[in-house]
């Protein structure tokens, strides 16, 4: 029997209960509301579109972590519909937003309970949104063969002023929290730990998953409260490009002027700067916030907004957290791309060194503008280690699958890639107590978010036959199986002679795809510049 046979044999089965659930009774009784969902037959799922899982956070618990869900008192609470963004951008999105979704095959009451893979949106930390459509992100990897099951669940969470807002004026609030952003992905998990099972969800086997800034959430938890979460919220984590950018205290000067500048831009400086900015209007505070975003863009930052190291969630930056094995997963999955890098620096270090390009500095592709990029990057490194980074990156020189390069774009973006997303997907992942894997997505052009074709959306790469075929297979397959198990080996899609994925601590090696499939390639270059990297991380700081 073919894997397609296979697959439309073992959904046939399941059709049979997920319909009689749809005829009035796929319903989720909760201790503060009932919950009616829906089920797919084109897709075979079940899902809940719309749960809240928080209280709305306004008024005075705006900047405050997520208070418990108001109870649903009038009738069952229609899950079918999509939910908002939390404020965003210049007209998106409503503060009340703390809602999640789920999907999964169908499950009823007595069948066995599934493992659960949680998902945060990406977009820089400073947009994005939880809410899913029909076919749901993440469907590909669900159904790129039976033998995995599981549920996912996407969950909102703050973003930009509303969920990161740094400062000493926040931390001295007994009404607002700092990070609220990743407490809210933290109610996310307590409420699927608490719940989930109503749902058939186990809850003692949860991954974490992400990509980008989502990513850069996994890595957040995986180091939350110095590596001892409790309860345990989920043993397994897989980032995919983590968006992790420099991470200062709270009440640094860098923090602070995002503080003190968000108050000048709303007019709310003063002694009572805090309260005034829980007051304030939202499309106030969001064009604001949009403003200060885009304030560092090629320099100290690509962007502003960012978790901060707040003495309570986040004790201690991730280079040190997962140097010295404090996380909270058994099993981690870091992932990278081979030119991601390229999307966060100045376009202009592409151009000839003898045009000048738009921006603040004219960037060009000569050496004395990639060395002001430089310095303007890592404005607090010492003179020797940015010397020393330029020997660990020379003018003309190599990376991973990358032979060589010689232009000085190229080699700013693979600074900016290690430093950002690849040396935390490999710090993350080499940090989990038990296993570690570690993989580089190469084809071409393997620029950020370019892997997310492969599994995040149905599309027709994943339906065409031949090499596309096999690589979804072999890529979203290995998902799957290490969502379901732990170990993406266990349920490799691909015949024995195709390369899996290694033991990245056993074997130093890394699961790289590429255009003709698969191949384990040592990792030593990669390791060898973020040894250096977390020597210098806090001058950085990361």
């Amino acid at each position: 029997m073919n894997l397609r046979s296979a697959i439309l044999g073992s959904l046939s089965v399941l059709t049979s209960i997920a319909l009689t659930s749809a005829q009035g009774t796929l319903t989720a009784a909760l201790d503060y509301g009932t919950f009616a969902g829906a089920y797919s037959s084109t897709y075979n799922i079940s899902y809940w579109q719309k749960v809240p899982f928080g209280a709305p956070p306004v008024g005075q618990n705006r900047f405050r972590a997520p208070q418990p869900p108001l109870a649903i008192t009038n009738g069952t609470y229609n899950s079918t519909r999509t939910f908002d963004y939390c404020p965003q951008r210049t007209v998106n999105g409503t503060e009340d937003c703390l809602y999640l979704g789920l999907y999964s095959r169908p499950w009823t009451t007595g069948q066995q309970l599934k493992p659960v893979v949680v998902v945060f949106f990406g977009g820089a930390f400073i947009e994005g949104g939880g809410s899913f459509s029909i076919p749901p992100a993440g469907y590909p990897v669900l159904n790129a063969s039976s033998e995995n099951d599981f549920i996912f669940v996407y969950p909102n969470y703050r973003v930009n002023a509303f969920g990161f807002l740094p400062g000493k004026q926040i931390a001295d609030d007994p009404d607002s929290d700092l990070n609220a952003g990743l407490l809210d992905q933290q109610a996310a998990l307590q409420w699927t730990h608490k719940y989930i099972s109503h749902f058939g969800g186990n809850p003692n086997n949860v991954s974490i998953w992400g990509q980008s800034a989502g990513a850069g959430s996994v890595v957040a938890q995986v180091i939350a409260n110095g590596g001892n979460t409790e309860p345990r919220l989920f043993s397994k984590a897989l980032a995919s490009s983590p968006f992790w950018p420099k991470t200062y205290t709270y009440d640094a000067p860098q923090a602070q002027w995002i503080y003190d500048t968000l108050t000048n831009l709303t007019n709310c400086t003063g002694s009572n700067s805090l309260q005034c900015l829980k007051t304030v209007d939202v499309q106030t505070l969001r064009t604001a916030a949009l403003e200060i975003s885009a304030s560092h863009t090629y320099n100290l930052s690509s962007y502003t907004w960012a978790p901060v190291i707040d003495g309570q969630f986040l004790t201690q930056p991730l280079s040190q957290a997962t140097a010295k094995g404090e996380v909270n997963i058994d099993e981690g999955w870091g992932m990278y791309n081979l030119h991601e890098g390229e999307n966060f620096i100045p376009p202009g270090l592409q151009n000839a060194s003898n045009t000048a390009s738009a921006g603040s500095p004219a960037y060009n592709s000569s050496l004395a503008s990639f060395e002001t990029w430089l310095q303007g990057y890592l404005p607090y490194l010492s003179r020797r280690n940015l010397q020393e980074v330029q020997q660990l990156y020379p003018s003309v020189g190599s990376a991973e699958e990358l032979p060589v390069y010689n232009t000085s774009y190229v080699r700013a973006g693979l600074i900016y890639r290690d430093t950002i997303l690849a040396c935390p997907a490999l710090w993350m992942a080499r940090a989990s107590h038990k296993h570690a894997y570690v993989g580089e997505y190469t084809i071409d052009p393997a620029r950020h978010g370019s892997d997310t074709e492969w599994w995040n959306q149905v599309n027709a790469i994943q339906q065409t036959p031949g090499i596309d075929h096999f690589i979804y297979e072999g890529f979203a397959g290995a998902f799957a199986s290490f969502f379901q198990t732990g170990d993406p080996n266990a349920h490799k899609l691909t015949n024995s002679s195709v390369p899996g994925v290694p033991e990245s601590r056993q074997t130093n090696e890394e699961f790289v795809i590429d255009a003709n499939g698969f191949a384990n390639v040592p990792t030593s270059m990669l390791e060898r510049r973020c040894d250096f990297w977390r020597s210098v991380a806090s001058e950085i700081p990361i």
